[in-house]
Order: structure tokens, then C-alpha cells, then sequence
């Protein structure tokens, strides 16, 4: 409650408390499509780091060697390129997405919105409806309540603790880091993480909810700027719906003045975020689509035709006809086929060996006499393949140039190695400065050259 002070000055409290939300079961064909993608996604999550590819787990970002190994492909330093490319062009689909069909994503794959409805079943299953669930917190502690609490409790901490440990798999092997944690032989850094993942499933999906949507995620703010009036919205029908009251079933609605609502709220006591639909768009709304379920039910049972609170758009609502090719559907869609081909073009050219060449910084060059003038390198050469490949190093450029060194290189899968290489170029075509090139060509068969630029130094370069 806001006071006054001596001077007139009014203040309140800088937080307000919210009411717990109850949301009540639901059945329907969304409750039902909801369930089956929370089942669907926690199974990918907690199934992906057990999954094994060419004898290897099939999904491991292995930080330590700096490698991302995702299926049959390995992403190195160097390809990290293709990560900030991904993660822009979920960004874009997240915005063709909102802009065709809303918040979906909120409503059906939002990690805050599948475990929440994980620990919410979890919760019903132990301690009963929306009523039974009030009721019992709202009792003294007696034995029931605390074998009750007790046991959500257990459910809630053992599926909090195998989140963490499934995502910390993702960077960790999953049968050793199972095997050191059986044993008590973890890290003290393998341990942190997996319980501070643990812990934060364990209060945001547990604890914080709707809270999580309403206060804390940034994409409830801007969704508006990526809305329009084609844009597929949960919406109640207003014309129809109004004004509410209850009656009787199968009485006449019309001649007693009332629309199609019967002001039941069933609607907002399935709401996981508590809010009613009926008062319009608000950004708490995550496109759930419990609601329509709820007054579809409702429908039935008094008789009238579904449909009251559904997925629709402010242009039908308007009895105007929806648009879905539109200007900023033409250019999310265009922004994603050019970053699409771009990334899946890039992956497949993408080269399986990679050859750096750094010169000596100590000397520039040296006369070897008769040989003529001689420059120092250092080539390092990664191989991105899972098996071993031989290499034949060759230079040109320059006229009686060789390459004082053994030309056969052998590296093994998915390793680097660093050879010290000496060129030699006869003193009348050493002119410092001329460009040369290495090549680098697998002689196993496998069809690989990598071309490397650098510069010969000599004695004739002026500075």
C-alpha cells in the first residue's frame, strides 16, 4: 500500500507480491498437441547425449579441444562462423514465425514452458485438481500434506538433478561423467554445473513459472513490433461473447439478452499465466491455447457451437479476408532462404583440411651460399576428418624455387601438426617480396589441395 510522507512525497513498495496460479487440468486437442511436444523435446534433450554416431557420442561440444562434434560433422575453431550463422538464423525464423502464427514457440516449445508443464503433471499427479491442490495448501501440516509435499518434492529434485546432468553431457562424455559421478570421482566444475542447472530447473520451472514469462523473458516485449493485424492470435470473440451470464442449458441466450459466454472462467482457471483472455491481447498470453479447450468443452455443454475463444487474427475478427503473403512475410522469408542456402552451400564446400603458413619473425632470410637465398616457415595443418590422411607439400611461384624439406606429411584424424619448412630460391630470382604458393595435396586417394599464399623475402627488398 502507497504512503504519504511529511512532505506530501508518495512511495509504495518496489515489488508485489502475485497470487499462486492453479492452473486447472485440461483436456482437448491442444492440451493434447502440448503434451505430445513436452514429451517429444524433453525426449530429444534427455535421449540426445546418449545417442552414439560412427562410434562416438553423436552430439558433443567438447570445449576442452575446442571441437563441436554434431553427428557426422566436426566444427572447429575456425568453423564457429557457422554457429553465430545458425544462431542468427533462428533469430530470423523466430521473427517469420511470430509474424505468421504468433507465440507459438511460447506455447508449445519454450523450454520454461516444457518443464513447467513437466513439474505442473508431476504436481497433479501427486496432489490432485486445481481444487484438491488449494485445498492442501491451504490445510495445517499433518502427515498426508507432508508425505504429499514430501513426494513432489523427491519428483521435482530428481528430474531438476537429471537436467542438469543430461545438459552437462552435452559437454561432457555422458558414459564417463555417469561413470564418475557413480564412483564420486566428478570434478568440482562437473559437479557446480550440473547442480546450478539443476537448480535452476528446479526454481523456474518449480517455483517461478509464469513469473519466468511475465517478468523475466524479453521476448513478451517485443513481440509486439513483430505482430500485425494478420498475425494468428488467441482471441475471444466480443461480438459473439458479449454480454456474459450464466443460464440454463438449452435455453435461449438471445431472447434473455446474453451472448455465447457464460462467464464460467474457465478460461482464466487454465490459464498458466492466470490472466483472462477476454479482457484482449496481453503480452502474458503465451499461446498456449488452454482456453480455447476449456470454452470448447464449455460449448458443448451448453449447447453452443465452438469457436468462442480461438486462434484467429484482428483482420478476421473484422470479417476482413487473412492475408499471409504480406510485406514482412516476403522478407523474413527471403532473409531466411538467402542465410539457409548460404549456411548449407558453405558447409558443403566447406574445406576438410586447412593449411596455415606463418613466417619466421626471427630472421627474414638467409644466403646458404651457392643454394641461394633461403626463408624459414612454419606450416601448421589441420585435419577436420575423423581418420588419417598423407599430404604432399609443394611450393611455387618463383623461378628454381625448392622446398628444403620432406615433402610427405602425415596427419592423423582430427589432429594438428605443426612442420618447420625452409624454401630456397637461387639469388638472381630472390627479389624480396614476390608472392609464392604451397600447395598442400593428400596422396591417399582422397582428393584434397588446400592453396597457401605468403611472401619470399630477399635481399633486393627495400624497406
Amino acid at each position: 500500500m502507497a504512503k504519504t510522507s511529511g512532505s506530501g512525497y508518495e512511495y509504495g513498495k518496489l515489488y508485489r507480491s502475485e497470487d499462486k496460479v492453479y492452473p486447472r487440468e485440461v483436456k482437448g486437442r491442444f492440451a493434447t498437441l502440448r503434451r505430445v511436444a513436452m514429451f517429444v523435446l524433453l525426449g530429444v534433450f534427455y535421449g540426445g547425449p546418449w545417442l552414439i554416431w560412427e562410434g562416438r557420442q553423436a552430439i558433443l561440444f567438447d570445449l576442452p579441444a575446442r571441437k563441436f562434434y554434431i553427428f557426422g560433422m566436426t566444427l572447429w575453431p575456425q568453423d564457429f562462423v557457422y554457429l553465430a550463422l545458425l544462431l542468427i538464423i533462428l533469430a530470423v525464423s523466430l521473427f517469420f514465425f511470430t509474424a505468421i502464427a504468433g507465440r507459438l514457440w511460447c506455447g508449445y516449445a519454450c523450454p520454461q514452458t516444457v518443464w513447467t508443464e513437466a513439474f505442473t503433471w508431476i504436481e497433479m499427479a501427486i496432489e490432485g485438481d486445481r481444487n484438491k491442490r488449494m485445498k492442501l495448501d491451504k490445510a495445517p501440516w499433518t502427515l498426508t500434506k507432508i508425505r504429499k509435499k514430501a513426494l513432489k518434492q523427491f519428483c521435482w529434485i530428481t528430474l531438476a538433478l537429471f537436467t542438469g546432468f543430461s545438459f552437462v553431457a552435452y559437454f561432457t562424455p555422458v558414459r564417463p561423467l555417469a561413470a564418475d559421478l557413480v564412483n564420486m570421482e566428478a570434478n568440482s566444475w562437473t559437479v557446480f554445473w550440473l547442480l546450478f542447472y539443476g537448480f535452476a530447473t528446479y526454481v523456474n520451472a518449480g517455483f517461478m513459472r509464469e513469473q519466468v514469462c511475465k517478468y523475466m523473458c524479453p521476448y513478451a516485449r517485443f513481440q509486439g513490433a513483430m505482430f500485425d493485424h494478420d498475425t494468428l492470435i488467441i482471441t475471444y470473440d466480443e461480438e459473439r461473447g458479449e454480454p456474459r451470464g450464466s443460464r440454463r442449458r438449452g435455453s435461449d441466450a438471445q431472447a434473455q439478452g446474453l451472448g455465447d459466454c457464460v462467464d464460467c472462467t474457465m478460461c482464466v482457471q487454465v490459464c498458466p499465466t492466470g490472466i483472462d483472455i477476454r479482457e484482449g491481447l496481453q503480452y502474458e498470453c503465451i499461446a498456449c491455447a488452454a482456453c480455447i479447450d476449456a470454452c470448447d468443452t464449455v460449448m458443448d455443454k451448453v449447447g453452443s457451437p465452438r469457436g468462442l475463444i480461438r486462434y484467429s487474427t484482428e483482420r478476421a475478427l473484422e470479417h476482413k479476408s487473412y492475408r499471409l503473403i504480406r510485406p514482412r512475410t516476403i522478407v523474413y522469408t527471403g532473409i531466411l532462404v538467402v542465410l539457409l542456402a548460404s549456411m548449407v552451400s558453405s558447409i558443403a564446400l566447406r574445406k576438410p583440411a586447412i593449411m596455415d603458413i606463418i613466417r619466421d619473425r626471427n630472421t627474414l632470410y638467409r644466403d646458404v651460399g651457392r643454394e641461394g637465398i633461403e626463408n624459414s616457415f612454419t606450416v601448421r595443418i589441420v585435419n577436420k576428418h575423423n581418420v588419417d590422411h598423407e599430404y604432399k607439400l609443394s611450393v611455387s611461384g618463383l623461378e628454381g624455387i625448392e622446398l628444403r624439406t620432406d615433402s610427405r606429411i602425415a596427419v592423423a584424424g582430427e589432429s594438428v601438426v605443426t612442420v618447420p619448412v625452409s624454401v630456397t630460391v637461387p639469388h638472381e630470382h630472390a627479389a624480396g617480396g614476390n608472392v609464392i604458393s604451397f600447395e598442400l595435396t593428400s596422396i591417399d586417394g582422397s582428393d584434397i589441395t588446400v592453396i597457401e599464399e605468403s611472401r619470399f623475402r630477399g635481399p633486393t627488398e627495400s624497406y
